[in-house]
């Protein structure tokens, strides 16, 4: 497994992979050639970026048995998604703000992400490995109030696409298996979710291929695997999320009312 971030050092933008010495600084692209140059950092004398730039950021819903258990609601045929907006992205550590334009609630969702690593349309379920570049932690922050604020039309984008309500990172981790993984969200030190990837409705194999028939996926480029049970409502004025996947890492940052 190698993990694979991005940062800001002395005002410029780089990337490299992450081990307990430190960052291991490349040259090249994340997604094509890279090589190290034989520079490390250590890890608290750089700025963490979202480990990706992706053009497009696609949100499963209702992609878990237990939760569509628990919402009484059928397993769908085929993946359900949405799109969020590139501008929703923020880094690890970034503070996130409610807008002053709602004052409804907001809800965390941890998940595990997917990071198309190759130019990816209409693939099948067995290839779709060689267009994974790999996983990374993500939280789906949603503004509840207004997902069904309009009897007539579920505004799905629009509560889940605010400026910084999608952080993900703090790395990508390449070569391990998704379905092994446990996801776990903390709430201001309080566990609130911890659910099994292996309970997905669409493995992580089945939405890359499913989804690049639909649309072409670019290097770079999200996919939010949907999360379980336990989302909450983020109430205190200043809130610290974690998302916690062991064999990838921690994402935290603060939601701020």
């Amino acid at each position: 497994m190698t993990a694979w971030i991005r940062f800001r050092h002395d005002g410029k933008t780089g990337f490299g992979t992450l081990s307990p010495r430190g960052i291991s600084v490349h040259d090249g692209e994340m997604f094509g050639i890279a090589t190290p140059n034989g520079q490390m950092l250590a890890l608290g004398d750089v700025e963490l970026l979202p480990p990706a730039v992706p053009s497009k950021i696609i949100a499963l819903w209702n992609n878990f048995h237990a939760l569509a258990a628990k919402l009484n609601q059928p397993e769908p045929p085929e993946p359900l998604y949405l799109l969020k907006a590139p501008t929703t992205v923020a880094a690890p550590g970034a503070v996130v703000r409610r807008p002053a334009s709602y004052d409804g609630k907001t809800t965390y969702e941890g998940e595990l992400g997917i990071v198309i690593g190759t130019t990816c349309s209409a693939v099948s379920v067995g290839a779709a490995d060689d267009f994974i570049f790999g996983y990374t932690c993500v939280n789906d922050i949603t503004a509840n109030d207004i997902l069904n604020r309009d009897p007539t039309f579920a505004q799905w984008a629009r509560a889940k696409g605010i400026d910084g309500y999608g952080p993900f990172g703090p790395v990508i981790v390449t070569d391990l298996d998704p379905a092994r993984l446990v996801v776990r969200t903390i709430l201001n030190g309080k566990e609130r979710q911890n659910y099994p990837i292996s309970d997905m409705i669409f493995s992580a194999r089945q939405l890359v291929s499913m989804i690049s028939y639909d649309m072409t996926l670019l290097p770079g480029d999200l996919i939010c695997c949907g999360t379980s049970i336990g989302v909450g409502v983020m109430k205190e004025p200043v809130n610290t999320v974690t998302v916690a996947i062991d064999g990838i890492g921690e994402l935290t940052n603060e939601f701020r009312q």
